[in-house]
């Protein structure tokens, strides 16, 4: 006889036996009529929600099951096997065989079948037939329900006790009474599906309502038969236990699939979340770095433009432009560039701790793109300043040459202005002998002018050349003023050498010649033009860029001053030779004829030209002596600029070398650290006005057009670079400790954790300069426990972790990555393989998911980005819709592409 109301007990040979101690009751004698009434419903019910997969049911159980074929149906179905052939006799040894092929069968899945045999079955004993069916309730349906650490039995009844705790009225403790009044049936529908039960009408006085509420709403909504009348279970004083184990253990495999959902749901929304999270910083990142590059791209040509400019004036308006852009434009997307730099850090920091693979951006989106297209800007902003300067230089001097070229240009004119007609005339053909040797001594003097003059030309000629040579943007028409001026040269040249010729034939026809005119012509005409060339030299303008040059004109002035009483005595000489000829002539009573007929030179004209220039002198004094105090304000200037300039340097430097010695010596939690770190950067923040003040200075030297200095190694270029090193080395240094900061709180580091590692990466540091070199990082692995000695294995295991920590193949370990690697050590994330156990409870154990199951287990904006990046599944066993989520999976944690 089999004891099939048994609690499962486990057997010493490990076989599970489903039967109480016989000595505990007499089957035959004490099995209640109501009990056995419950357990024929349920137990019939319950076969018969398994048959119906099988396109058939049993109506009396004891009948159907005599000749053993629905009984082996049975089996197969709910074991999921193929049993023995049955045999199709009518006759009682046939009957007899089948019932044992399911007996063995059961015995073959570890249950001990007690006092059971087939003859009874086949004679169609009840009790022995309801002992076999609970014996395979509870090895099929029961056995395998588990809840912290607890099975079978214990396990449904903790799991109805975890289910029904927060209702009133509901105290599971057993599986009999505590079931009678309907409000735990109800109490576990609702849990599960708050939709169906409406908890709060039910009343515990009406048990039959409640149950029949229960059993009703089970049937229709979730396919689990009913299997007791309320009316039995009311009426009975004692439920029977097994009925009510077996209608509870189809409630928990009905729910057990949506918890199961419920919490696959819960991984992949996590996983989800994380992932649109990191898509989001990297679309930033995407729009971030195109927004700065297109400012670069935009921005570079118009530094590495070089139209010129005619005028001083228009290139420092572009100078002034350059000044608004260094001062306005680039200091924002200075700021765009560390932010960048520190989203891109942050980012990939993220994808680490959640075991995503690392974040490329787009072709040319790089960080290092980025710094290699702001190296090119900063190569074409200082280009670009140093042209501006230079054409600065280049216009100053094309216009002070311009100029040049045309006072001497308008001097030569002037000289010229006439002398082709003088020239070409026919005076002489008239003229006595003494008026002809006149003539041809003064084209004698004419000639020593013309001599005298050539020096002009030829300075005319090279200003032209030079002015050629830099560009300059009239060219064209100096160049026609230049040879103009040539063509009348060679002309002047050809008609001298004409008339010279005519002279001297005509010379041995005349006899007279006045040699004190001639003395005085040939000495008046050097004198006149020495005075010439000393007016226009004193009327020269001058560029100088710093003291010794101004002095150095200083000092020829000097010299040339020095010259004047020499020249006073030579033009007194030749004043007493007009003199002279007065005398003779008052003293031989000769009439003269006027002017001196050598030349056109007259005393009165040497006395003003004199004078002239005598007047000239102080205004030059003048003249030099502003420049000298102008420079010696430039040199003050310059002075100043140095002092400002070598004290920021100076701080720059001693900060930089004060953030290296930080970063190493830092102490204290992460929290502090970051907290010093900010108010760190806002002491360094404060030094600012004294970068405004140089800035000011330096837009004053510029103003100046002062070009060099040697008070000071410092450029203003050079300092803002370090300014802006500075800057971006503290917010480096902030962002380091809050990526640590991240990867703590992110892979459950504690704080004592990060200081050891914090000390033993700063011990073997040796050089303090914030990286380990291969051979000091594995000392620092040896002395935390790594066996990576020199043996081959030790060697092999060596180059696993540097291709971990140092993937680029540097040789250099930074500290973040050390922490990364010593965190994954000792933290657990998801995997891929994980989410794909997930995704395979939502798609009940399909090989593929529909959008359908998707949009109901997932709130909808997950499930739409799900559907959005599935592949559409291609297998066999392919459904319409079916979508591939394992390759999505993969692709989630880059083993694949999505």
């Amino acid at each position: 006889m089999v004891d099939y109301h048994a609690n499962n007990q486990s057997s010493t040979g490990g076989v599970q036996m489903y039967m109480e101690p016989e000595n505990d009751w007499d089957r035959d004698l004490l099995l209640d009529p109501a009990w056995e009434k419950q357990q024929r419903k349920t137990f019939t019910a319950w076969c018969n929600s398994h048959l119906r997969k099988s396109g058939t049911q049993i109506e009396n159980i004891e009948e159907d099951f005599r000749d053993g074929l629905k009984l082996m149906l049975l089996l197969e179905t709910i074991a999921g096997e193929r049993l023995p052939k049955p045999e199709r006799g009518k006759m009682r040894v046939h009957k007899i065989n089948n019932v044992n092929k399911a007996l063995d069968f059961i015995a073959g899945k570890g249950v001990k079948l007690v006092s059971i045999g087939a003859e009874e079955i086949v004679d169609g004993n009840a009790k022995m037939t309801l002992g076999m069916i609970w014996t395979i309730i509870l090895r099929f349906a029961i056995q395998d329900i588990s809840v912290e650490e607890t099975s079978a039995k214990e396990g449904l009844l903790l799991w109805c006790q975890r289910k029904t705790a927060p209702y009133k009225n509901v105290n599971v403790q057993n599986f009999h009474i505590s079931w009678k009044d309907g409000l735990a049936f109800n109490a576990l529908i609702h849990r599960h599906r708050p939709d169906l039960i409406d908890y709060d009408s039910l009343r515990k006085d009406d048990p039959v309502t409640n149950l029949n509420n229960a059993f009703e709403v089970a049937e229709k909504h979730l396919d689990i038969p009913k299997m007791l009348d309320a009316e039995d279970i009311v009426n009975t004083a004692r439920p029977d236990e097994k009925a009510i184990m077996t209608y509870v253990s189809s409630f928990y495999h009905a729910f057990s699939g949506a918890q199961k959902a419920e919490t696959a749901a819960n991984r992949i929304c996590k996983v989800l979340a994380v992932n649109q999270e990191n898509e989001q910083m990297m679309e930033d990142y995407e729009k971030l770095a195109s927004e700065l590059l297109e400012w670069i791209r935009r921005t570079v040509p118009w530094l590495e433009n070089r139209t010129q400019e005619k005028t001083v004036n228009d290139m420092q308006a572009k100078q002034e432009d350059f000044r608004d852009y260094r001062c306005v434009h680039k200091p924002p997307k200075v700021q765009e560039k560390c932010q960048l730099e520190i989203s891109f850090n942050t980012l990939q920091t993220k994808l680490r701790l959640s075991n995503r693979p690392a974040f490329m951006p787009s072709e040319g989106r790089m960080v290092s793109d980025i710094n290699g297209a702001w190296h090119t800007l900063e190569g074409a902003e200082k280009g670009y300043e140093e042209w501006i300067l230079s054409e600065i230089r280049r216009l100053e001097r094309l216009e002070h040459l311009a100029e040049k070229f045309h006072q001497k240009a308008a001097i030569h004119e002037s000289w010229t202005d006439g002398k082709e007609a003088m020239l070409t005339q026919k005076d002489y053909e008239t003229s006595t002998l003494s008026e002809v040797k006149a003539l041809l001594r003064k084209h004698e003097a004419f000639e020593s002018d013309l001599a005298a003059h050539q020096d002009r030309v030829e300075q005319i000629a090279a200003i032209a050349q030079e002015l050629n040579e830099l560009d300059y943007y009239d060219s064209a028409k100096v160049n026609a003023r230049c040879q103009k001026i040539c063509d009348q040269w060679d002309s002047l040249g050809a008609f001298t050498q004409s008339r010279k010729e005519s002279l001297e034939r005509t010379e041995k026809q005349l006899e007279s010649i006045d040699e004190l005119y001639l003395e005085y012509a040939k000495r008046a005409a050097p004198f006149n033009n020495w005075m010439e060339g000393a007016m226009e030299d004193l009327q020269d303008m001058f560029i100088v860029h710093n003291i010794e040059e101004i002095q150095g004109l200083i000092t020829a002035h000097e010299q040339f001053k020095s010259t004047l009483a020499e020249a006073n005595k030579e033009r007194e000489a030749i004043q007493a030779i007009q003199a002279e000829v007065q005398k003779i002539a008052q003293s031989n009573g000769i009439k003269l004829s006027g002017a001196n007929p050598y030349t056109t030179i007259t005393p009165e004209s040497i006395d003003g030209k004199w004078e002239k220039a005598m007047a000239m002198v102080p205004l030059r004094d003048t003249a030099l002596q502003g420049e000298l105090n102008k420079q010696n304000s430039n040199d003050t200037l310059r002075a100043k600029f140095a002092t400002q300039a070598n004290t920021v340097g100076a701080y720059i430097q001693a900060k930089m070398e004060e953030i290296g010695r930080i970063s190493i010596e830092m102490n204290g939690t992460l929290e502090d650290q970051l907290t010093n770190l900010k108010e760190y950067q806002k002491t360094i923040m404060s030094y600012m006005p004294e970068i405004n003040t140089l800035e000011g200075y330096h837009q004053l030297i510029q103003e100046a057009l002062i070009f060099d200095n040697q008070y000071t190694s410092y450029t203003m270029e050079h300092l803002r670079v370090g300014w802006e090193q500075l800057l971006t080395t503290i917010a480096r240094t902030i962002n380091e400790v809050e990526n640590q900061i991240l990867t703590r709180d992110a892979k459950g580091i504690t704080q004592e954790q990060l200081h050891e590692y914090r000390a033993s990466f700063n011990h073997f540091d040796k050089d303090h300069s914030g990286a380990l070199m291969a051979e000091e990082f594995k000392a620092c692995l040896i002395s935390l426990g790594y066996d990576v000695e020199n043996e081959k294995q030790g060697e092999s295991e060596f180059a696993r972790i540097m291709s971990i920590v140092d993937p680029n193949g540097s040789g250099a370990v930074t500290f973040q990555a050390f922490i990364d690697f010593m965190s994954r050590e000792t933290t657990d994330t998801d995997t891929a393989d994980q989410v794909i156990a997930s995704f395979k409870i939502l798609a009940a154990d399909k090989t593929f998911i529909t959008a359908e199951e998707l949009r109901r287990e997932l709130p909808p904006d997950q499930a739409e980005y799900c559907i959005a990046r599935m592949a559409p599944y291609t297998g066999a066993d392919a459904a319409p819709g079916a979508l591939d989520y394992m390759s999505f999976s993969t692709a989630l944690y880059g083993e694949s592409d999505l």
